[in-house]
């Protein structure tokens, strides 16, 4: 059945979560970034392990230096993955000159560079907590030098 009014509804109140975060970042990218960048998780297994994340380079680097105990915890790993790539994010908008956020109409937060490459910074939260490589300050390396 066609309800015009219903689905003009629909696209303002999307029901996915991928779609609510891509309308959220819409009305309010300042206030998206600042959630993608608590990072809670990371924060508290690294201070655990006595690293104080500041979102400067310098922490990634701290970052891939620490035992990867996290792999142990398969529950914990993907979670941690995420944190991580949205720390890397958070670390490449506030350091690299142009960097800003952008989400995905499917809800997939990625940086924006100035050269207008996107990277996609959770993918690569989650390879580095599941492999190890690649390593934080290296996609960081890589993404300031454009």
């Amino acid at each position: 059945m066609n309800i015009p009014f219903l689905d003009k509804w629909r696209k303002r109140h999307p029901s996915e979560p991928g779609l609510r975060l891509a309308a959220a970042f819409e009305d309010d990218p300042v206030g998206v970034g600042e959630l993608l960048s608590e990072c809670e998780l990371l924060r508290s297994q690294a201070g655990g392990a006595g690293l104080e994340l500041d979102d400067s380079p310098a922490s990634l680097a701290a970052l891939d230096q620490l035992p990867p105990r996290w792999r142990d915890d398969a529950e914990t790993l993907p979670w941690l993955g995420n944190d991580a790539g949205l720390y890397l994010g958070t670390v490449i908008v506030r350091t690299v000159p142009g960097a800003v956020w952008q989400v995905l109409p499917g809800g997939t937060p990625v940086v924006r560079l100035v050269s207008g490459r996107e990277i996609d910074v959770v993918a690569a939260g989650l390879d580095w907590a599941v492999q190890g490589t690649p390593e934080l300050s290296q996609v960081y390396a890589e993404a300031s030098e454009t």
